[in-house]
């Protein structure tokens, strides 16, 4: 049950784009086509949860043991960015037009501050290895949710008759302003 809680937790109500208002950068960025918010989720998603996985090995084997604790975001950002690098080889070997759909953003996987917010947070919580896997997947879940939502209402927006003024950042902002608001609804379930 404390798993589920975990994933939940995660993923609705402490959603790191619409409640920690971490990785906004790919969120705004990719969020214009659906097909490539679901990309750019899944390849997050699976980012985060490789980095759950040795950042939580990494933690507890290395740095604890050894009391090298102060050393926690330096190696943590190590591990992204050779997690990252690993992601893009292989996305770029298993599918080439996923590959120039994410263009940039797929790089900038690597400085999204929500993927080392996970590590930092897991490790702040005192997560066991199970809780951070789950913790990696709830927290990618949240995050693929937040990118599609906005995609989908960004695809709608652009049919839609938005005043001068409003078009492009500013109904953006606007709208991820609005579900901001609606994902905090979810504070009242856990």
């Amino acid at each position: 049950m404390e798993l589920l809680v975990i994933f939940i937790s995660a993923a609705l109500v402490n959603n790191f784009v619409l409640s920690y208002f971490l990785g906004i950068c790919p969120f705004i960025g990719v969020s214009n086509k659906t097909s490539s918010a679901i990309s750019m989720g899944m390849a997050t998603t699976f980012v985060m949860v490789l980095t759950a996985i040795v950042s939580w090995l990494l933690f507890n084997l290395v740095l604890v043991p050894y009391k090298l604790e102060f050393l926690q975001i330096p190696s943590f950002i190590l591990v992204i960015a050779a997690l990252v690098q690993f992601v893009e080889m292989v996305i770029k070997k298993v599918s080439q037009p996923l590959y120039r759909a994410l263009g940039i953003f797929l790089p900038l996987i690597t400085t999204n501050c929500a993927i080392l917010g996970l590590a930092l947070l897991a490790a702040m919580r005192e997560y066991g290895f199970l809780e951070s896997v789950i913790f990696g997947v709830g927290a990618g879940a949240g995050f693929t949710l937040a990118l599609v939502i906005m995609a989908g209402i960004r695809e709608e927006l652009d049919l839609a008759d938005v005043p001068k003024p409003f078009r492009g950042a500013p109904i953006t902002l606007i709208v991820a302003g609005i579900l901001a608001l609606a994902f905090m609804g979810f504070a009242g379930m856990i």
